[in-house]
């Protein structure tokens, strides 16, 4: 297309076709006029003009209307989801404006919309595979292992006094950690359904703190790790947050470092006041986390070393949980680790 038309409005364009039809027609009855088989004066030719002008005009904007409200209706109902509102009729279009141009935009914008929840749909698709592969291979394990305890029994195990106890131990084992696995899942759909509701209110988070040292302080001793705080951040806050769901994340996160951290090592709790916030830094001087693995420690079921991890116990899903609980209450946990050296894991909290 001429530059000079690339960017007319329909109704500079309507115009432009009405004079240029008006002066071909006039143009002609001139010459036939000048021929003597048409006679026309010249204040006939300047009538003539005006009127082929005026009408050709008023049946270009009409038609010219109509055909853009048509390739725009049906442009329309391709990019939007819901139906055309019943007053989009064609007295609406503004006929002085670049319609088309804007209607170019506007299939451009749907157009990245499109790509952009094609691609986040795919993320979605992708991460449910794993997670049910994830959920499906957790589950068997426990389940695998009853099965064959009870059917051993079955078998005729159970009257044998020197294993018939034993088994059922460790079904019971097993059945207590599907049940621990179910209740977590539970846990992770309530916080981001928003079904858990936060029973927000003020309390210390050194006292809380020492109240799941004293709870963990048997699993310390088994490995021989010493819980405490870091010298010159041990001092009490008060903070705002839901206590119980605060004290989860501290035992997962103390637990966790127990239960990774270096027989006979040390799990420091530091407490760093952040104006509006306080920072609580959890420490421990472990084997630490591969740079490859940290974007996906908070991840469910994620396990950096698989077999160290199933003998350690827990679900898999306590770092996941941690997050979601810390997020609902609209703050942020990271976490830094340094191999051979240990792990820090961070998160903030609302100061009261």
């Amino acid at each position: 297309m001429s530059p000079m038309f690339k960017n007319q409005t329909p109704q500079q364009l309507s115009l432009i076709a009405a004079f240029t039809s008006a002066a071909v027609i006039t143009f002609l009855v001139f010459i036939l006029g000048s021929t003597g088989f048409f006679p026309i004066s010249w204040q006939g030719l300047a009538v003539l003009f005006i009127v082929v002008m005026a009408t050709d005009f008023l049946a270009n904007f009409f038609f010219v209307r109509y055909y853009i409200f048509r390739k725009i209706k049906l442009i329309y109902k391709i990019i939007h989801r819901h139906k055309l509102p019943t007053d989009f009729k064609a007295d609406k279009i503004q006929m002085n404006q670049n319609i088309l141009d804007d209607v170019d935009r506007e299939v451009d914008q749907w157009a990245e919309e499109h790509d952009r929840e094609l691609e986040a749909l795919e993320k979605l698709a992708t991460y449910r595979r794993r997670f049910i592969g994830d959920v499906s291979h957790e589950l068997k394990t426990p389940i695998f292992n009853i099965q064959g305890f009870i059917h051993t029994l079955l078998d005729g195990a159970i009257d044998d006094s020197a294993v018939n106890r034993q088994y059922l131990q460790r079904a019971a084992r097993n059945a207590d950690r599907l049940e621990a696995i179910v209740e977590d899942l539970e846990t992770i759909n309530k916080l981001e359904s928003g079904q858990m509701v936060l029973d927000l209110r003020d309390f210390d988070i050194r006292d809380l703190t020492d109240e799941v040292f004293a709870d963990l302080e048997m699993k310390a001793k088994e490995r021989s790790i010493r819980l405490t705080y870091k010298e010159g951040a041990n001092q009490h806050f008060r903070v705002r947050a839901d206590k119980e769901s605060i004290r989860q994340v501290l035992i997962n996160l103390i637990h966790n470092s127990i239960k990774y951290g270096r027989e006979g090592g040390v799990t420091k709790v530091s407490l760093y006041d952040m104006e509006s916030y306080i920072l609580l830094e959890v420490s421990d001087n472990g084997l630490g986390i591969q740079p490859e693995h940290l974007p996906h420690v908070f991840d469910r079921f994620f396990r950096a070393d698989k077999s160290r991890s199933r003998e350690a116990g827990g679900t898999g899903l306590g770092l996941s949980i941690v997050k979601h609980i810390i997020e609902a209450h609209k703050q942020t946990i990271n976490v830094r680790s340094t191999p051979g050296q240990g792990s820090t894991f961070g998160l903030t909290l609302e100061k009261a």
